[in-house]
């Protein structure tokens, strides 16, 4: 057996869940991948893969393999690379994740400046607010806003996430405008049902302290841009990032409230898979990010920082 073939296979086939597509992808035959895996497998004493005839998903074992070995052939490739990459032009397809509203209103209108940069990159952009498995579905680079959670993966910051408390001017004509966080509950709240505590809200006070505040209303959305629909109509308060209000905010459309009491603590960062050498697409991108968002142009200009 060629331990270096068996483990290629295994890896791709377990990226790609299929031995046709990692046949694919290795110029080789079905049948080569499939005798490679077994192969190793039999060499390990132990299944990595459970097959279906509708499916092939990794054992606890082959989950646990597959960590390592990824990250050893991503290393041997690394080197193989090292001294030319870090002198190479970007190119290749480069896989991309986003929250959706960002990246509908931002990110999308900004590709063409940089493909255009970087004519031999291609790009796939995926839009969902889903939490994506960086690794696991293959992506380059994954935008997130807010907390990271712990893993391997590599993040840099891109830009501060400023939240407003906003709604319409007519609807604070007709409701009055909330001047503590306690007065929501007398107000008809637009919810995000995409948070994990979409009845509460976070505050803090004019001492930093946080809090939350029960809010309620008829209506909740799963998207922050249908949430300022909502807003704009004058059906509620929404609680949204200016990079989705911050137009509005300047027209005079919607109206902020209880600033002092909104918790700036948001973040917007790219997160990738860590590698010794990023690769030339990957570093492009995420600084060609810093240079177009780190400055938040969305943002009013209130004389914040």
């Amino acid at each position: 057996m060629n331990r270096f073939a068996a483990l290629e296979a295994f890896v791709r086939v377990a990226e790609t869940q299929s031995f046709s597509e990692a046949a694919r992808r290795l110029r080789s035959s079905k049948s080569a991948i499939s005798r490679n895996v077994s192969a190793l497998e039999s060499e390990l004493g132990a299944r990595l893969l459970n097959r279906t005839t509708r499916s092939l998903n990794l054992t606890e074992a082959g989950r646990a393999y597959f960590e390592r070995v990824s990250r050893i052939l991503a290393d041997l490739d690394d080197a193989d690379r090292a001294l030319g990459q870090l002198q190479a032009s970007p190119r290749g397809r480069l896989q991309v994740s986003a929250p959706m509203s960002f990246g509908f209103l931002h990110l999308a209108p900004a590709m063409p400046e940089f493909l255009a940069r970087f004519p031999e990159v291609d790009v796939d952009l995926s839009l969902n607010d889903r939490f994506v498995d960086v690794v696991d579905e293959g992506f380059d680079v994954a935008l997130r806003i807010g907390a990271l959670p712990d893993s391997s993966l590599m993040a840099r910051r891109i830009a501060p996430i400023r939240r407003t408390l906003c709604a319409s001017p007519d609807y604070f004509r007709r409701r009055g405008t909330p001047q503590t966080p306690e007065d929501l509950k007398a107000h008809e709240c637009l919810r995000n049902s995409n948070v994990a505590r979409t009845q509460e809200w976070r505050f803090v006070d004019e001492n930093g302290k946080p809090s939350l505040v029960a809010v309620s209303g008829r209506v909740s959305a799963n998207n922050g841009d249908a949430l300022r629909i909502f807003a704009l109509s004058g059906f509620g308060v929404a609680s949204l990032p200016t990079f989705i209000v911050g137009a509005d905010l300047r027209s005079g459309a919607l109206v902020s409230a209880l600033d002092r009491f909104v918790p700036q603590d948001l973040a917007m960062n790219a997160v990738y898979p860590h590698s010794r050498h990023l690769s030339p697409k990957v570093r492009a991108f995420v600084d060609f990010l810093v240079a177009r968002f780190g400055k938040r142009y969305w943002d009013p200009d209130d004389g914040r920082p």
